[in-house]
Order: C-alpha cells, then sequence, then structure tokens
C-alpha cells in the first residue's frame, strides 16, 4: 500500500500515453505546438511495466489520458494488456471523443470500462473556436458510439473560458433531463503555454452554478454533497443524469486527493498544479532493478503535497496541460 505523509492511500494512476493531441484546444495548448519524439515516450512494454509496478504497490484504478489516448498507435491492443495486468481493477479513458465513433467497440472488447468524453459547448461555431480544429458533429457521434459500446456511466467534461462559452453551460446542463451522463462543470486551472487566457478567463463554479439555475431551475445536492471523484453532483429536477462542479481553483478537494500521474515520458507527478516531478524512465533503461524503482516510487508518493499553490500565486509552468494528462 503507498501512503503520503499526510496518511493520504495513493491508488489511483493516470498515465498519459502521448503528448500529442487531434484537437488545439485554447486551454491546453498553442496551436503551433512541438511534440517530443517518440523514442522519448514510454513504449508499450514500459508502460505495462509501470502498470504492474503501481498494481503491485496497491494501486487498482488507471486511467488512461493524453494528449489524446485514443490516437496513440495500437491503443486497442495495448488497453487489452493493460486490463489484463493483475491488480487492475478500474481501467477508464479521458478522450475528446473524435475518434471514439471507430474505436468504442474495440475498446469495450479490449477491457476499458468508462469514459470521459471532452464537450465544451454544443454551438459547432464556438466548438470550433475553442478547439480550432474540431467538429462537434465528430465528437457527439463519439458520445453516443460510446453509450452503444456499454463504455458507461458517460461522464461529459466541459472546460469554461469566459468568453467562449460561459452562456452555454445551461445547454450542456439541459442533457441531463434526456440523458443519464454526468455533465461536469470544471473551472481552467493555470499551466504554461496558455497562462494568460487561463488566469484571467477562469468562470469559478458558483457563477456556473447560478447561470444554470437561472434558465433552468434549482439544482438539487446529490449524495449530500460528498465528491463523486472530483465532482460535486447535483440534479436538475426530473432529470435522469447529474450536473458536477470540478472546483479546482476555488473549492480544491487536496485533503482527497488519492491520484498520481505518469507522463507519457515516464515522469511520476504527484500534483497536477506543482512542478517537482520524478523521473521514472531513465532509470528503467538504465538497468535499475525492480526493488529500486519501487522504492523510488514510494519515496515519491511519501512526499506528495498537500494541494496546490494557487492560492499563494505559484503557477505550474514546466509543462502544458497535454504533457501532464488530464
Amino acid at each position: 500500500m503507498a501512503i503520503d505523509r499526510f496518511g493520504r492511500t495513493i491508488n489511483y494512476l493516470r498515465i498519459s500515453l502521448t503528448d500529442h493531441c487531434n484537437l488545439r484546444c485554447v486551454y491546453c495548448m498553442p496551436e503551433e505546438m512541438v511534440f517530443r519524439p517518440n523514442a522519448e515516450m514510454m513504449q508499450d512494454d514500459e508502460v505495462l511495466y509501470f502498470v504492474r509496478l503501481f498494481a503491485d504497490l496497491g494501486f487498482h484504478k488507471f486511467r488512461l489520458t493524453g494528449g489524446e489516448p485514443t490516437v496513440r498507435a495500437n491503443i486497442v491492443e495495448l488497453v487489452r494488456d493493460i486490463a489484463a495486468t493483475p491488480g487492475v481493477r478500474s481501467l477508464s479513458m479521458t478522450t475528446n471523443g473524435v475518434l471514439l465513433k471507430k474505436l468504442a467497440i474495440p475498446l469495450k472488447e479490449a477491457g476499458l470500462q468508462r469514459v470521459n468524453i471532452s464537450l465544451d459547448t454544443l454551438d459547432p461555431e464556438k466548438f470550433r473556436r475553442l478547439t480550432r480544429w474540431g467538429k462537434l458533429e465528430d465528437v457527439w457521434d463519439g458520445i453516443t458510439a460510446a453509450e452503444t459500446a456499454g463504455l458507461a456511466p458517460i461522464k461529459v467534461n466541459a472546460v469554461v473560458v469566459r468568453g467562449y462559452n460561459e452562456k452555454d453551460v445551461a445547454d450542456l446542463a439541459r442533457l441531463t433531463y434526456e440523458h443519464n451522463w454526468q455533465v461536469r462543470f470544471i473551472e481552467m486551472m493555470p499551466f504554461a503555454g496558455a497562462t494568460e487566457l487561463q488566469t484571467t478567463q477562469t468562470v469559478q463554479s458558483n457563477e456556473m452554478l447560478a447561470t444554470i439555475e437561472t434558465a433552468l431551475g434549482t439544482l438539487e445536492q446529490v449524495n449530500n454533497g460528498k465528491l463523486d471523484g472530483e465532482a460535486r453532483l447535483y440534479r436538475l429536477p426530473g432529470a435522469r443524469g447529474t450536473v458536477g462542479f470540478i472546483s479546482t481553483v476555488s473549492a480544491p478537494f487536496c485533503a482527497e486527493c488519492n491520484r498520481a500521474r505518469l507522463t507519457a515520458d515516464g515522469v511520476l507527478r504527484m500534483c497536477l498544479l506543482r512542478e517537482r516531478e520524478i523521473n521514472l524512465l531513465t532509470p528503467l533503461r538504465q538497468g535499475a532493478s525492480e526493488e529500486e524503482l519501487r522504492q523510488l516510487i514510494l519515496d515519491t508518493i511519501w512526499i506528495k503535497p498537500w494541494g496546490h499553490g494557487l492560492a499563494d500565486g505559484i503557477t505550474p509552468l514546466n509543462r502544458v496541460m497535454s504533457e501532464i494528462g488530464g
């Protein structure tokens, strides 16, 4: 079992499979993004080695992220091998949904259980502006394909950016009337690459909630306010699904954090919004023993920070969002 110095059990690993993406969302990366050479990234056997090692340390929940994980070569085969690893009980993916129309069923058959799909607006023109390259219908087709394949419960993630889609939150929340989805609104977080936009155009959860209630009526809190992962859930009267708010900036949930992140270049990052990282891939390639790597992981988990430093003006600038994973 992996425990940090504050007594939190860390058992959830988010693995970035690539820094590449087939979109260029304004809050995530520059349009002319330069990606790292493939040789610097974890290869399939290295990803599987780390999955097994973390599972042996008590990690049982794994989420595949990017960049965009579905653009990785052999993604279905890699998912199949991860799902078959002893100790892996939960395997999910965060994706932009663009390729799910063709991949949803193969991924489900390979052992993927659930997906979180990014959808920031239902307006095709705004969607294009936010993603720079994207087509709304591709993502919508991906969501319906995922639901048909049984990659449920479907969670729809919307990052809200002032000047882009803050007026669209009610339309997105309205989806929960007909669909048993969890539509989650995420406060934009500052990283390198788009820092000015991320710090000046953030919309906080209380404003999003007020916008939704003005348009659709009172939101009723679900589970007495207990977080579902990172999201605090609500339900519109008569709705099948739920509305969630991920309030990383205005109401941090650090006390309950059980997560670690492994970047596509094999670096262990213990807080999304802290720069401190420990390289695992280089020691592995240099011949470090399993016991040495195991101890390196445990030592890194032990010094996991209590939380981020946004309130103190500390912004992580060593990576853009796509280089860390959601």
